[in-house]
C-alpha cells in the first residue's frame, strides 16, 4: 500500500505550536478593561480581507466558521451507487495576526504604541457526504490587556480641598476562547448548521494604590479580583442560494447566537504590600480573602445577515461581491450581576474578491480581496465609540510538488487592516494595523489505496 507522507499533518503541528506561544505581552488596549475586553475579529483571513463579511459566504477551500450552513458546501465525492464516499477534500486552516496599535489623547502630541502577535483560529473541515460537512477547531473571541497608571490629588469630600497625592496602577489580563464542532447540510439551495461549543474565559485585574504625605508614611494598597466563567454554547444559522443565471448565483444568510448566562466563579483579594528594594514585592497583611464566590456573566446575543452576489466562470475565476449586518446585544451584559459601561453595538461590512483567468503568469492566479466597514463600538466609556476599518487581501496558490498526492492544494491568506477606534470627542483614540496571515490546506482523503 502506498504510504501517504503528506504536508498537512505537519503543517498541523506547527500552528498547533505557534498558537500555544503566540502572545500578545507588548500589548496595552485600555477600552479591554470593559466588557470581557477587545472583541477580536471573528471571521477567517479570507473572509477578513473582504471587511469581514460571513453570512452568505460559501466555499469548498475555506472554513466559514461564523455560518456553519456553510459546512454544507464541503467537497466529497461518494462511491457510484453508494452513500459511502470514494474521497473527501479536507481542509485545515489556521491563522496568526501581528498588531500595532497606537494610542493618542486628543490634543495631545504624546502617543504609545505597542505591537503583539496572536492566535487567530485553528479549524478542520471535512464532508461527511455529499451536501453534509463537520468542522470544529478552536478560536478566541475576546481579549483582556491593559496597564494603565494615574496620578490624582485625592480631595476633602467637605472643603474640596486636596489632601493626598495618590498613584493608582490598573492592570487586566484574560480573555474568552470557544472550542467547537459543528455541522451543517444542504436539501437543494437551502442549507442549515449549528456549532456547539464550550465557552469560557477568565479575566484577572489588580488595582494598586500608593499615598504620599510628607508627614505620614501609608501602605500601599492591592486589589485584586480573578474570575473565572464557562459554559456550553450554540450558535447557528442559515443559507439560501438563487440561481441568478448559468454562472452568477445570489446567497443570503444569516447567523446567530442566544444569549447564554455562563457560570462564574471570583477569588477577591486585598492587602498591603510593600516593595523589594531589590524588585519584587510581598504582602504584609491580608485585609480581606474570599475565594470561590458563585455568580454568572451574561453572555449576549448577537444576529448578522447578509448576501453575496457571486459570478464564476470556467477554471475558477470571477468575481464577488457582499454585505453584512451585524447587531450585538452587549446591554444585557452582566458580569457577577453588575452592568458595565457597554451598549448595543451595531457594524456594516462591505466586500468583495476578484479572481482572473488562470495562467502562467503567477499573480494571474492570485484572488484580490478588499472590504470596509463602519459602526458603533460597545463600550461607553467616555462617551460613544466609532468604530470602522478598511482592508486588503489576497489568496496566494502554493504550487504542489508532491506527485504522491495529486490532490493536495495550499493556498496563503494574508489581510492587512486599517481599524480606528474614537475621535477627538474620546478620552482616548487607538488607530491599528493588523496583519494577518491564513494558512489553508486541503487533501482529498477517504481514497481507495491502490497496490503496486
Amino acid at each position: 500500500m502506498l504510504k501517504r507522507r503528506g504536508i498537512v499533518q505537519t503543517t498541523f503541528s506547527v500552528l498547533l505550536a505557534l498558537s500555544l506561544t503566540t502572545a500578545s505581552a507588548q500589548d496595552n488596549s485600555p477600552y479591554s478593561r470593559y466588557g470581557l475586553g477587545d472583541v477580536v475579529p471573528n471571521t477567517n483571513i479570507l473572509n477578513r480581507a473582504m471587511g469581514g463579511i460571513s453570512a452568505g459566504y460559501s466555499d469548498f477551500l475555506s472554513i466559514n466558521f461564523n455560518n456553519p450552513a456553510s459546512y454544507s458546501r464541503f467537497q466529497a465525492i461518494p462511491e457510484a451507487n453508494s452513500k459511502r464516499l470514494q474521497s473527501g477534500r479536507v481542509v485545515l486552516d489556521g491563522g496568526l495576526n501581528i498588531e500595532n496599535r497606537t494610542l493618542r489623547t486628543p490634543n495631545a502630541t504624546e502617543k504609545f504604541s505597542s505591537t503583539g502577535a496572536q492566535f487567530s483560529y485553528l479549524q478542520v473541515g471535512l464532508p461527511l457526504r455529499k451536501n453534509w460537512g463537520l468542522s470544529f477547531g478552536l478560536r478566541p473571541l475576546t481579549r483582556v490587556n491593559y496597564d494603565i497608571s494615574r496620578a490624582e490629588y485625592l480631595k476633602d469630600p467637605v472643603t474640596g480641598d486636596s489632601i493626598e497625592l495618590a498613584l493608582s496602577e490598573f492592570k487586566g489580563s484574560g480573555g474568552t476562547f470557544l472550542p467547537s464542532i459543528g455541522t451543517g447540510f444542504a436539501i437543494k439551495n437551502f442549507s442549515v448548521g449549528v456549532n456547539v461549543g464550550y465557552l469560557f474565559g477568565r479575566r484577572e485585574t489588580t488595582n494598586n494604590r500608593s499615598l504620599f504625605n510628607d508627614s505620614l508614611l501609608y501602605n500601599r494598597g492591592r486589589f485584586l479580583t480573578n474570575t473565572y466563567y464557562g459554559d456550553v454554547f450554540v450558535n447557528a444559522g442559515v443559507q439560501y442560494q438563487i440561481d441568478i443565471t448559468k454562472q452568477t448565483v445570489l446567497r443570503l444568510g444569516a447567523s446567530g447566537n442566544m444569549e447564554r448566562k455562563l457560570s462564574a466563579t471570583q477569588d477577591i483579594i486585598r492587602e498591603t504590600y510593600i516593595e523589594d528594594p531589590n524588585g519584587g514585592d510581598f504582602t504584609q497583611d491580608s485585609v480581606r480573602t474570599v475565594s470561590e464566590v458563585k455568580g454568572e456573566v451574561v453572555y449576549p446575543a448577537s444576529y448578522t445577515a447578509g448576501f453575496v452576489v457571486e459570478h464564476q466562470k470556467p477554471l475558477g475565476s470571477g468575481w464577488l461581491v457582499g454585505v453584512d449586518f451585524v447587531q450585538t446585544q452587549w446591554s444585557d451584559f452582566r458580569f457577577m450581576g453588575a452592568q458595565d459601561a457597554v451598549k448595543d453595538n451595531w457594524q456594516v461590512r462591505l466586500g468583495g474578491q476578484f479572481r482572473g483567468k488562470p495562467g502562467r503568469n503567477y499573480f494571474s492566479n492570485v484572488a484580490y480581496r478588499a472590504g470596509f466597514y463602519t459602526g458603533q463600538d460597545y463600550v461607553t466609556a467616555g462617551g460613544d465609540l466609532p468604530n470602522w476599518g478598511i482592508t486588503v487581501g489576497a489568496g496566494l496558490p502554493i504550487a504542489n510538488y508532491n506527485r504522491l498526492a495529486p490532490g493536495q492544494f495550499s493556498v496563503i491568506n494574508l489581510a492587512l487592516e486599517y481599524n480606528k477606534r474614537g475621535n477627538n470627542d474620546n478620552i482616548v483614540k487607538e488607530n491599528t494595523f493588523r496583519f494577518s496571515l491564513g494558512l489553508n490546506f486541503s487533501d482529498l482523503w477517504f481514497n481507495k489505496r491502490k497496490y503496486d
